[in-house]
């Protein structure tokens, strides 16, 4: 049987991973810049990491949401208090694209609309939303199961005021800081004006911080740089430190009715013990700060680099955009310098490292980067 073949591929294979560094199967070191999407948190193979998931295997239960799993509890409390929503609810899945798609699902519950109103270039996974960020005009993109969702400039507040003047909007979602668009940041004001129309229309304000939260841009969320509050927030990638998991935080005005949501792996042991112990690191390493100087201090230094055209992202979401396409010069740190990185779109080489990264690991890359620039 053959892969159904829609990633393309590096010719590179990865069989085992230590902090910010990978190796390879001919046991070539590379220094990690991307993190599988943002998916690595605390690095890989952490100690403390592996230890849980062992424990949680070697007493490895499995069931539906039929029977209490006081680890989801455990897990709600810790991340309640590390957020700083303490009062909104939890619930759990095994992806973004469900994440948002549970959001969306609810927020149509609750004032019973079914447009939603969403950003160019956003992405909100392969199944909840139309994909814009595509880059291969060859796709279609999908849209969800009414076609009614309708894109908007981002920061255009004028234009979502007009389109929330109808009364028919469901929900408006955005990203705390656009990801696979390229890491593009919403201003303050636009966050603030949303809060502002989605109040005096009835709309739900979902933040999706799949990508940009925990942790990753020196807050807990990205949102949180500009002060807004959001009615859900959605989350994955560094939730589990690459373990399959997600969940919806929540607000207290949503009132929860037996059969509104559903899932089958959803919350599942091994994937709260795996949280719960991102969790524990987190506090015990100070990972959140870490972000926000280590990545003030990297954007810096980038930024003083004439060959980059622009330098964007907070903490450790960063966006380089060039003059040109970034495509040879990943493929050069790849395989010159040893470096994994990402992008987004045709000219934005994306950095979505590790929060263990350190100030050496980041001169490191620089020293890398410039060798190839």
């Amino acid at each position: 049987m053959k892969l159904f073949d829609v990633y393309p591929l590096f010719d590179v294979e990865i069989v085992r991973g230590k902090g910010c560094h990978t190796y390879d199967s001919e046991g070539t070191e590379y220094l990690d810049l991307y993190g599988g999407h943002a998916v690595i948190s605390v690095g890989h193979s952490h100690p403390h990491y592996v230890e849980a998931l062992k424990h949680q295997a070697e007493n490895l239960v499995f069931y539906s949401n039929s029977v209490i799993n006081s680890l989801q509890q455990r897990l709600a409390d810790k991340l309640g208090k590390a957020c700083g929503y303490d009062d909104y609810q939890l619930f759990l899945i095994n992806s973004g694209a469900e994440a948002n798609e549970n959001a969306l699902k609810l927020a149509s519950f609750y004032n019973g609309r079914r447009r939603i109103i969403a950003f160019n270039k956003a992405f909100h996974g392969r199944t909840s939303l139309a994909v814009e960020a595509t880059n291969n005009p060859k796709i279609v993109a999908p849209v969800n199961d009414n076609g009614h969702v309708t894109f908007l400039p981002l920061n255009d507040l004028e234009a979502v005021r007009r389109e929330l003047a109808a009364d028919d909007v469901c929900a408006v979602i955005v990203e705390g800081i656009q990801g696979v668009g390229g890491v593009q940041i919403p201003t303050d004001e636009f966050l603030h004006g949303l809060r502002e129309e989605c109040d005096k229309h009835g709309t739900v304000l979902i933040l999706d911080e799949i990508q940009s939260g925990y942790g990753r841009t020196g807050k807990f969320f990205a949102h949180q740089h500009s002060g807004v509050v959001p009615d859900m927030i959605t989350m994955a990638k560094g939730i589990a430190n690459g373990y399959p998991f997600g969940g919806v935080l929540i607000s207290p005005k949503f009132k929860p009715v037996y059969g509104q949501l559903g899932t089958t792996f959803g919350g599942n042991h091994l994937g709260c013990a795996a949280a719960i112990a991102v969790l524990e690191i987190f506090e015990n390493e100070n990972l959140v700060q870490n972000a926000a100087e280590v990545g003030e201090y990297l954007i810096g230094e980038l930024k003083k680099l004439p060959q980059i055209k622009e330098v964007r992202g907070r903490g450790l979401m960063i966006g380089l955009e060039f003059a040109e396409p970034v495509k040879e010069l990943r493929l050069r740190l790849l395989k010159e310098q040893h470096v994994f990185t990402g992008a987004s779109g045709t000219n934005v080489l994306r950095l979505l490292p590790p929060l263990v990264l350190t100030r050496d690991l980041a001169d490191e890359f620089l020293a890398r980067l410039k060798k190839v620039l």
